[in-house]
């Protein structure tokens, strides 16, 4: 199956068969068709951003000094390739398809202050070059101790040397590449497909006698020889230092079929954890559903049953528990308008959520559809306000509200008003990073007009369809006079019983989280999404049991005021959700710049707003649910 690069948000149908390993391995997305090339075609090497995990901000290839074509010219990019920063554009190296070349002469730079500080500060920073070729991102392949091999994106720009303090220390380029494509043959025809791109960055300071523009020779490397790692002199990053750009390739022939191209990028973590974790972490959750389910079950038809045979008033007098409360328990909450808007926009975040899957599980997202996994996302969004109107327009006609419109505005403006604000403080801080992850001010526009133009219409259709429906009719009548509420154990009150709901359903994505936030942050691909679908959908089950559980305790103790509750309840995971990802700031990631601090924390906010938005809704709607199933099978005079 196809995978993708899953960035900046990266959350959250078809059984099983997606879960075995082969099938994750060899499926490939429908829409990318194959390039077949015979023998002497022209290859094109493209160049993408510049990228560092240790400061999340990525920069255009020609930020730096390289060898550049007399034009740059910027592919065709979709959304979310400009969000994510992707630059994509031509570069000087081009090869001819099965002709292997050695020492090409790229270009001869002179390197001025500002080129050499620039060089000097992204080698500090780890950056790396990323490139493709037919679709394939270039990688570096690594011998382990042990004998296997790994890959790793992109190359480095170059090395630091030994040196006492930063003013000293000395910075070698990596001004060679030796590049290696792997390429698979018809055994019918001539042509042939590119399978693998992969590259071996050397620093070498050439040598020349005379330099002659249209063919320079060199004497540390000549066309019959190929250069060895290891065995040159490297080259220094020096003000006024003439650096010569050089370049090999070789082509292989290889057993790997096209479909399967994609397998030694997505298989570079070690696949066994990931497996027996998710698994482990499926059956803990599954057991937990189970013990919940049965305890409501039993508890709950006895109560049925007691009440129902209660026959004098007297005795139902008597009887203590969630039935007394039968009068109050419909009665609107306090902000019973805000709780709509969070309603219908969590109905929102779950549509996008579950379709993006349902697209990623029919490899429709892969690492190839560069961009596509937040382009969809996006789309979707705008495409789920028809549901949020509904749902909120639905909840606040039960509530008896009047002014629908301005609810419906509110479900329209609130959750994307927070999330833009955040999102352009984020990204007036990129832009003075001068980093090309800085979304234009062209894009910004689009997003205005998808969610203005799109959105909020659609939000204000939703929202006349679930007005126009009759209410929701409660199942039991609600009194006039509100019913006092006796006080409450400790482990009753609000705030301990919402912070305890909470950690079932952390717990049910913790460990795939782990995987999604390398994926974001530490420049994997992320691609089981047959696993993120189960884990998405226990998530779910999870919530709505918790907050079930924990409603029933609540109104047994004769506490009415579910609503915020339930949602709270639930919602409550993604606090733990945002300290889970300090903690991973902490022990994982490497990042000490103050920008990409706050984008790291700037990010990981949005996110877990959006889970909480998600995990509060689906534990409201189940409490609903609950509540009105039980209400309405008991016999009240």
């Amino acid at each position: 199956m196809g995978g993708s690069a899953v960035t900046l948000n990266h959350f959250p149908l078809v059984v099983l068969l997606f879960l075995s390993a082969p099938f994750v391995q060899s499926f490939y997305l429908p829409g990318v068709a194959p390039h077949d090339f015979e023998k002497g075609d022209e290859l094109q090497v493209k160049v993408n951003k510049l990228s560092s995990t240790k400061t999340q901000l990525p920069y255009d290839y020609y930020f730096l000094d390289f060898c550049n074509p007399n034009k740059i010219v910027n592919s065709a990019e979709n959304l979310g390739e400009v969000l994510r920063g992707d630059r994509i554009e031509n570069s000087i190296y081009t090869f001819k398809m099965r002709t292997d070349e050695s020492c090409k002469v790229a270009c001869r730079k002179t390197l001025s202050a500002e080129s050499a500080k620039n060089f000097k500060e992204k080698i500090d920073d780890d950056y790396r070059v990323n490139m493709i070729l037919d679709n394939l991102p270039v990688a570096v392949n690594r011998l382990k101790k042990d004998g296997s091999h790994s890959y790793e994106h992109g190359f480095q720009i170059g090395l630091k040397g030994p040196g006492g303090s930063k003013k000293d220390a000395k910075y070698y380029i990596n001004n060679h590449l030796s590049f290696k494509v792997m390429y698979h043959k018809d055994l019918e025809t001539d042509e042939a497909r590119i399978v693998g791109f992969e590259v071996t960055p050397i620093s070498i300071n050439h040598e020349y006698k005379t330099w002659d523009e249209k063919n320079p020779r060199l004497v540390t490397c000549n066309s019959g020889t190929k250069i060895v790692p290891g065995s040159t002199v490297p080259q220094e990053v020096e003000v006024n230092k003439e650096i010569i750009f050089t370049y090999d390739v070789t082509f292989e022939e290889s057993p790997i079929k096209w479909a399967s191209r994609w397998d030694t990028y997505l298989l570079m973590n070690d696949d066994q954890i990931h497996w027996f974790s998710i698994i482990n972490s499926l059956m803990i959750v599954l057991f937990l559903s189970g013990m919940v389910a049965m305890i409501m079950m039993r508890t709950l038809y006895k109560d049925i049953a007691n009440y129902n045979q209660l026959e004098t008033q007297d005795e139902a007098q008597e009887e203590t528990g969630w039935k007394l409360v039968h009068g109050d328990v419909f009665r609107p909450p306090v902000k019973s308008g805000l709780l709509c808007v969070y309603v219908g926009t969590g109905v929102q975040i779950f549509g996008m959520t579950l379709v993006t899957m349902i697209f990623a599980l029919l490899g429709f997202l892969s690492p190839s559809n560069r961009g596509g996994l937040m382009t969809a996302m996006v789309l979707l969004w705008v495409f789920m306000g028809l549901f949020a109107g509904y749902s909120s327009a639905r909840l606040y006609k039960m509530f008896k509200g009047t002014e629908w419109k301005k609810n419906t505005l509110k479900t329209a403006f609130m959750f994307p008003a927070i999330l833009f604000s955040i999102f352009f403080v984020l990204n007036a801080l990129i832009w003075g990073e001068k980093s090309s992850g800085a979304v234009p001010f062209g894009t910004m526009f689009a997003l205005v007009f998808l969610w203005f133009g799109i959105s909020v219409p659609l939000v204000f259709v939703g929202s006349y369809l679930g007005f126009k429906k009759p209410a929701i009719e409660d199942p039991v009548k609600t009194n006039k006079i509100p019913r006092q509420i006796p006080e409450q154990a400790w482990y009753m009150q609000p705030a301990f019983s919402t912070l305890i709901g909470g950690i079932l359903p952390f717990g049910a994505v913790f460990i795939e989280l782990f995987f999604i936030l390398t994926s974001i942050w530490l420049n994997q691909f992320y691609y089981i999404f047959g696993f993120l679908f189960i884990v998405f959908v226990i998530l779910l089950i999870t919530c709505a049991e918790i907050t079930i559980v924990l409603c029933y305790f609540q109104l047994c103790s004769e506490d009415y005021h579910w609503w915020w509750r339930a949602y709270l309840t639930a919602g409550s995971s993604a606090l733990y959700l945002f300290l889970y990802s300090i903690f991973y700031f902490m022990t994982k990631l490497e990042i000490t710049k103050f920008v990409s601090g706050v984008l790291y924390f700037g990010y990981m906010l949005i996110g877990s707003y959006a889970f909480f938005v998600l995990t509060g809704t689906m534990g409201f709607y189940a409490c609903f649910w609950f509540v009105r199933k039980i209400y309405s099978s008991v016999k009240i005079d």
